[in-house]
């Protein structure tokens, strides 16, 4: 015996699909504006890192020095927007986090917008907000001297910063959800800003503090990010000595574990919240 599906079935269904994802992205577009529209979130995610590389890149004594298959302003260019592009995923998920806990989903559930359309907007919206550092410091760098030697390499250096940024986004959700406050998501950027520093980002670390750095969760994903350029290889303060470099399986390793971590963090502190309630 053999069934047929009414046409009009097939239509319903594709009709309420397109329905979902107008209202998903007319709610990710929403956002995104909102969110760009804040200028105090704007500054740290934008502004502050094109300043910085503007500071100790483009404007360096040594920011036309040859590094790799790049210049020292390259170098320091792609470590601001991997900043910028940290600080965004995880402002983006902390709040996301805390909005739930609000109820504002529910509110939202009455437009159409389902729970898993809501979190699917906020990835969305967490990408483009990280990859706005991205794009403005990257041009800022092409115009104020940064070069790589392959034009391959700008697209793929902010591709993987981008990448990087993600397990960032389980970072800020973790804070969010242990301790249920927008204080504590302020506290996570700034938590952040240590763990950049600890994480050979801002500024060449060697000797104890560079072995102590390799375990950190920052210079996984800033090592990725600088490989286009760098392949592995260490820019260390120390003068002399043999080159220091990093193997990609290791780099890989580094980023794959803290994101377990903070996938395992957020699981165990949904489950308590959930217990709570």
């Amino acid at each position: 015996m053999s069934t047929t599906v009414s046409p009009r079935i097939h239509q319903s269904q594709h009709g309420r699909r397109r329905s979902r994802l107008r209202i998903i992205t007319a709610f990710a577009g929403w956002e995104f504006l909102r969110n760009a529209r804040m200028v105090e979130s704007t500054f740290f995610i934008v502004v502050l890192p094109t300043v910085l590389y503007l500071m100790f890149g483009a404007l360096s004594a040594f920011g036309e020095d040859p590094v790799g298959n790049g210049t020292i302003a390259t170098y320091n260019m792609t470590a601001m927007t991997v900043y910028g592009a940290t600080m965004a995923t995880s402002a983006i998920a902390g709040s996301a986090a805390l909005e739930r806990q609000q109820g504002w989903g529910r509110q939202l559930g009455l437009t159409g917008l389902t729970s898993t359309g809501y979190m699917l907007g906020k990835v969305l919206v967490a990408l483009g907000i990280a990859l706005m550092p991205i794009v403005v410091v990257f041009t800022v760098g092409s115009l104020t001297g940064a070069a790589f030697d392959e034009a391959w390499m700008w697209p793929a250096s902010g591709a993987l910063g981008l990448l990087g940024a993600i397990p960032f986004a389980l970072y800020g959700l973790a804070a969010a959800l242990l301790f249920r406050s927008e204080a504590a998501v302020s506290a996570a950027s700034g938590i952040l800003v240590v763990l950049a520093f600890f994480g050979n980002l801002f500024m060449p670390l060697s000797g104890t503090l560079l072995d102590i750095a390799r375990f950190t969760p920052v210079y996984g994903i800033a090592a990725l990010a600088r490989w286009p350029q760098l392949e592995g290889s260490v820019v260390s303060m120390e003068d002399g000595g043999a080159p220091i470099s990093d193997p990609l399986w290791a780099i890989v390793l580094n980023v794959v574990a803290w994101t377990v971590l903070f996938a395992a963090i957020c699981l165990v502190a949904s489950r308590r919240s959930t217990r709570r309630s």
